[in-house]
């Protein structure tokens, strides 16, 4: 149950003066709520982005072209427009000159209301000049001189969305502020005190009150007071799932390394040093009588596959099943191709199970599954549903984890009943601080070596005039024995975009090259994919033209020719991920990044990087620099927790230390029992972490 304490935060945001059911949909839209979901906490974590000082008092002769001005005027005649197209003027003055006040699409009487002509007014507004004189249109505030404590000399402001006035904004979110009640202090005094935090009531006026320009940084005390906060609610509740799954019984998974050996003596290469450490690290975790929960980072092609399959194994030479799951069904049939091979020289037995396994098939599937028959089952998030049952499941593999969140690793961990090992493993490296918070709750092992004999893919831009020497080079390319990937941004035309689409180019290539030319893509069914990807792999046809469909997991080692069209509309993670497809057989490969000049500073810094590295890791860095958390896995599919206060790229050294401070609190206080431990439970429920607290015995 939520505390009392925070009632007036959760209370819908309809409450706020101003918020009808009309601006609650526009409020909704801004702070990221469903629509009649929008709360009062909503608004006081939608902070200030710009501030307006209007202490600047000039007299009108002493005003400036382009800043704000608080001037006190007496007002003179008011001239109206003889048509609506023109604006309708008040001429003002004091003693040291003159100003016209401009007013376009006039409503009633508003100007001879708030400007009544022989009275004095204190205006306030962008001062600009117009044919050498000075004039303000649609003054911000106008009061008169008695009322001056109502104006704000300093005034907030706040990012917006279409239709949603400012005005309206302000006063909702300075009411919510109002309503934050005083909460007692989770934080760690001496802690503090060595920032120079203040408690978060305070924290959170400030930062809804900024003073100067510095006041609006993430860095600033207040801010950064309440970035802090939202980490540690974040760290704590991953603490709580990790101890949670610490308690649950595991049991002991130990091979005995027949099948191992076997697979192993039937790679075409040795294992990498850091392949064995990884495979270390599982084996430990496996014999354990506790739960694994372990995050397998490798960059493409550094090996991940195998490391997964020799894991697996190891549960099978135990007497138990595995199930690897991936997030696309051609991932699926990928790795159930890549592994088929290994698992017959070591005589165990492989089934895959997506979604296009129906009715008869699929019920010889799941007998199969459900009486021990099947060893090792490869498949899409089918495996989740219910009628998925296996008769002994010890080790769950998800791959490409950015794609699943938190609870799917918990709902895929039940599958097996007693003591599931969860491996994870993605081929996205992810920078130190996103893997905190996003896989706080699990060990890292990292694959940081690629194997033996991969050669480095030789990466050029071009710009896209130059395509037409592309298209030439292709000729010489296919000559040689090559194949090639050529990937365009969307699927078909977008009048918003001038991009062109993998159906257009396709069109276009194949009248160059004819049916040599294949095309896959997101939106075709998956029978057609498949099928457009089998003869790809089959040589039948030499170029293929895709979306981003191929980024992940796809291997083809014939294909060594990667073309990007439009670079500089992918993100340096993308890719990274898209070049991976080629350098993967023998034959040197290259990847030509064609993009639309002139270059943007980002674009070009995200180019300049992938010519001078494949270090995936040195990429993802790269990555969250140039384009910060929240794009860096596409946040609403990513696992990744979506923060409203703290930005990872400027709070590393913040987030560091909410680690080290979960990790800590939950040493000493495991069931946050404490007068802090209580104080902290008000914080994840401030955070709406309510899932962490369930693993509390008391909560």
């Amino acid at each position: 149950m939520r505390p009392e304490i925070l009632f007036p935060l959760f209370a819908p945001a309809r409450t706020l003066p101003g918020i009808g059911p009309r601006i609650e949909t526009l409020v909704a839209k801004l702070v990221g709520a469903k629509p009649g979901e929008t709360k009062v906490v909503d608004l006081c974590w939608h902070v200030p982005a710009g501030l307006v000082d209007r202490r600047q008092r000039p007299k009108i002769a002493e005003a400036r072209d382009g800043e704000i001005a608080t001037i006190e005027v007496k007002v003179g005649l008011h001239v109206a427009p003889r048509s609506k197209r023109l604006p309708y003027r008040v001429h003002v003055h004091d003693e040291t000159g003159e100003m016209q006040i401009v007013f376009f699409s006039v409503h009633g009487d508003y100007p001879a209301k708030a400007l009544p002509e022989g009275s004095t007014r204190i205006v306030s507004g962008k001062v600009e000049f117009y044919q050498g004189e000075p004039q303000m249109t649609h003054p911000d505030h106008i009061v008169a001189p008695e009322d001056l404590a109502a104006l704000p000399l300093l005034e907030p402001i706040y990012p917006l969305t279409a239709g949603l006035p400012l005005k309206v904004l302000q006063k909702a979110a300075r009411a919510a502020v109002e309503r934050a009640p005083d909460l007692p202090e989770w934080q760690d005094g001496a802690w503090l005190k060595a920032r120079g935090f203040a408690p978060w009531r305070a924290a959170l006026k400030a930062a809804h009150e900024p003073q100067s320009d510095a006041d609006l940084s993430p860095d600033c005390p207040a801010r950064a007071r309440l970035a802090f906060d939202e980490l540690l609610a974040n760290q704590l509740a991953l603490g709580l799932v990790r101890l949670r799954m610490r308690k649950l019984p595991g049991r002991p998974v130990k091979g005995d390394g027949r099948l191992r050996a076997k697979v192993i003596a039937a790679l075409p290469f040795a294992l990498t040093g850091a392949q064995e450490q990884a495979l270390r690290e599982i084996d430990a975790d496996m014999a354990s009588d506790r739960r694994m929960l372990r995050l397998l980072q490798g960059d493409v092609g550094s090996g991940k596959t195998v490391v997964a399959l020799l894991a697996m194994l190891s549960a099978v030479e135990a007497g138990f099943q595995t199930a690897m799951m991936a997030p696309t069904e051609i991932l699926a049939r990928q790795h159930h191709a890549s592994l088929e091979p290994l698992c017959e020289a070591a005589g165990v037995r492989l089934a895959l199970l997506s979604g296009r396994e129906k009715g008869k098939r699929r019920a010889e599937i799941l007998d199969a599954l459900a009486n021990g028959e099947i060893d090792i089952l490869v498949g899409t998030h089918a495996l989740f549903q219910e009628d998925v049952a296996f008769k002994a499941l010890a080790l769950a593999i998800v791959d490409e984890q950015h794609r699943f969140g938190v609870h799917q690793r918990l709902q895929l961990q039940s599958k097996g009943g007693t003591g599931t090992d969860i491996l994870v493993m993605t081929a996205t490296p992810i920078p130190r601080t996103l893997t905190l918070t996003a896989y706080g709750d699990m060990d890292v092992s990292r694959l940081t070596e690629k194997p033996p004999g991969r050669k480095p893919v030789d990466t050029r831009a071009l710009p896209l005039e130059r395509i037409d020497e592309v298209v030439d080079g292709l000729h010489r390319a296919l000559a040689r024995g090559a194949q090639v990937y050529w990937v365009c941004p969307l699927v078909e035309e977008s009048e918003e975009l001038d991009v062109t689409a993998a159906e257009e180019r396709h069109r276009h290539l194949q009248t160059v090259f004819g049916n040599s030319v294949g095309l896959v893509h997101g939106r075709m069914k998956a029978a057609e994919k498949d099928a457009a990807m089998a003869r790809f792999e089959a040589g039948e046809t030499r170029i293929l033209v895709a979306t981003t469909v191929i980024e992940v997991g796809v291997n083809v080692p014939s294909a060594t020719v990667m073309i990007i069209e439009h670079a500089e509309r992918f993100g340096l993670a993308q890719l990274h991920q898209l070049r991976g497809r080629v350098g993967r057989g023998l034959d040197k490969s290259s990847c030509l990044l064609l993009y639309q000049s002139p270059l943007g500073e980002t674009a070009s810094a995200r180019l300049k990087i992938m010519r001078e590295t494949e270090d995936g890791f040195r990429i993802a860095e790269e990555d969250l620099r140039l384009r910060g958390a929240g794009e860096l896995l596409g946040t609403r599919q990513s696992g990744l927790p979506s923060f409203r206060l703290a930005d990872l790229e400027r709070h590393g050294e913040l987030l560091s230390a909410a680690y080290d401070d979960a990790r800590l609190i939950l040493e000493r206080d495991p069931e946050l029992e404490s007068p802090r431990g209580k104080a902290l439970r008000v914080l994840l429920y401030l955070f709406e972490r309510d899932e962490a607290i369930r693993y509390l015995r008391s909560g």
